[in-house]
């Protein structure tokens, strides 16, 4: 049983749950916490640490104390208030990852080369950019989970962030209208590594050698930086995340609705995606321009 518990949560919100545990009892709380303790450990740390990270904190506490058997500390009116409180005080604007837009996508990719890892690259950018994929999912492909189709390809994320249970989900990558197709981009990357099997996205060697470990996500970010940088641009606030921000910002100013962009990045609902939109749409009939 006490596996099967463990499983319903999965890995890296595991280790998140336990760093943010070891954090609170390392400051000096204890399990069980009362809320005044609680409450202490929130406002000690208001300054330092967004709202945000605070609420999760809290998250794991409740966790912890539930898992236990435990009265929750976190659900007293005491804790909530000093939490609204904090929020009114320090809040703040959150940090979000700057969205790589399609023109700066493609004038990235201009700037590319013909080597081992241009083909990467260049399949690795353009797939998590069509697909909207979030960076864990793109890495996790398998050459397995790619099935031509007449009209491009179809991808099969088998896990994700909204499927913990891996009912899986596909995703339709069309043939491109530019001289930068997802599509032939994927299958040239394909003919250029051999591979044929597992991992589709993996490490290349300074030689040009592909190699067997499969890609980070957190290498996706620093790919994405790089190419940036070699491009000219400046590579603040880009991130792994960029792409699928620039996907969805991409589509909203193209006319897009956002039940067709939902479809393709797997948003759990319109008000999660809504902050895309809102910058996809920030100039189109903009009233300032129609008076000025």
């Amino acid at each position: 049983m006490a596996e099967l518990v463990q499983d319903s949560l999965a890995g890296n919100t595991r280790r998140a749950y336990a760093s943010d545990l070891e954090r609170f009892l390392d400051w000096g709380g204890a399990i069980p916490a009362t809320d005044e303790m609680v409450a202490t450990y929130l406002a000690q740390h208001a300054r330092s640490h967004a709202a945000s990270t605070l609420a999760r904190w809290l998250t794991s506490l409740a966790k912890a104390h539930r898992a236990a058997g435990l009265a929750d500390p976190t659900e007293s009116e005491l804790v909530a208030a000093t939490l609204r409180g904090i929020r009114r005080r320090h809040g703040r604007i959150p940090r979000q990852a700057k969205p790589l837009l399609r023109d700066d996508l493609l004038a990235l990719l201009d700037s590319m080369g013909n080597g081992v890892k241009d083909a990467r690259d260049r399949a690795l950018l353009l797939i998590g950019f069509a697909g909207g994929f979030r960076r864990a999912e793109l890495v996790a492909l398998d050459i397995a989970d790619i099935e031509p189709v007449r009209q491009g390809i179809i991808l099969t994320i088998r896990r994700s962030k909204t499927d913990q249970y891996g009912e899986g989900r596909r995703i339709g990558i069309p043939h491109g209208r530019t001289r930068h197709c997802p599509v032939r981009a994927l299958e040239n990357w394909q003919t250029v590594s051999g591979i044929v099997h597992g991992a589709v996205f993996r490490r290349v060697n300074r030689h040009g050698h592909v190699l067997g470990q499969r890609l980070s996500g957190e290498a996706v970010s620093i790919i994405l930086q790089q190419r940036l940088r070699d491009a000219g641009f400046d590579p603040a606030g880009y991130s792994g995340h960029s792409l699928r921000a620039g996907f969805a910002t991409s589509a909203a100013q193209a006319g897009a609705t956002s039940w067709k962009i939902r479809q393709q990045t797997g948003h759990a609902s319109d008000a999660m995606l809504g902050r895309y939109i809102r910058e996809g749409e920030m100039f189109s009939d903009n009233a300032a321009g129609m008076v000025l």
